[in-house]
């Protein structure tokens, strides 16, 4: 009984990442949740009593997902390798990306009007890949690995707001092949 009950509550959750990526936040109500994951809206309130407490496990679940990312990035030999494969990963996004924005920019972006807690936890999932980038150019012996990792990942969602505002996914293209091209000469 314990596995159904996983597996339903993680079909709610998967819902909820794939119609808010699509929708945003706000616009996504619970049943249009209910509807994606193919259960009924009462089993929504059974393991998520607020829209928060889904938003909440919505952000874990990025979190989670973005940390496997970081761990098999992480098994490059090299951090410019490591570097490379997240360079690579937007580039390989591109048209998700310019169909939809960036699903932790644009959820950061969304929660953040509002503020509070919800708010608050979003911004650990730019905070893990500001730290991990910290990481990979203070491991390159770069003294400004702050300035750096800011500059990357600035980089990386400017060209995905404009490829998603502009719906052009060469945006994304032009400027990881740019990003590429500046990490080796660092």
């Amino acid at each position: 009984m314990q596995n159904v009950k996983h597996s339903k509550r993680d079909r709610l959750v998967q819902a909820a990442l794939a119609v808010t990526y699509q929708q945003g936040f706000q616009a996504t109500t619970l049943a249009d949740i209910a509807q994606h994951a193919e259960v009924p809206l009462g089993n929504v309130y059974y393991y998520f009593r607020t829209k928060e407490d889904l938003g909440q496990s919505l952000i874990e679940s990025l979190l989670g997902r973005y940390q496997t990312l970081l761990q098999e990035w992480n098994m490059d030999p090299s951090p410019k390798m490591r570097i490379q494969a997240l360079i690579d990963h937007v580039a390989q996004e591109r048209f998700s990306l310019q169909d939809h924005g960036c699903p932790i920019g644009s959820l950061c972006t969304e929660l953040n009007k509002k503020r509070g807690p919800l708010s608050d936890s979003a911004a650990q999932l730019f905070q893990l890949l500001l730290t991990w980038l910290e990481n990979q150019f203070k491991a390159m012996g770069k003294p400004n690995e702050g300035h750096l990792a800011l500059q990357t990942l600035s980089s990386l969602q400017g060209a995905s707001l404009l490829a998603h505002s502009l719906h052009n996914p060469q945006l994304i293209e032009i400027q990881t092949e740019a990003l590429s091209q500046w990490l080796e000469t660092l």
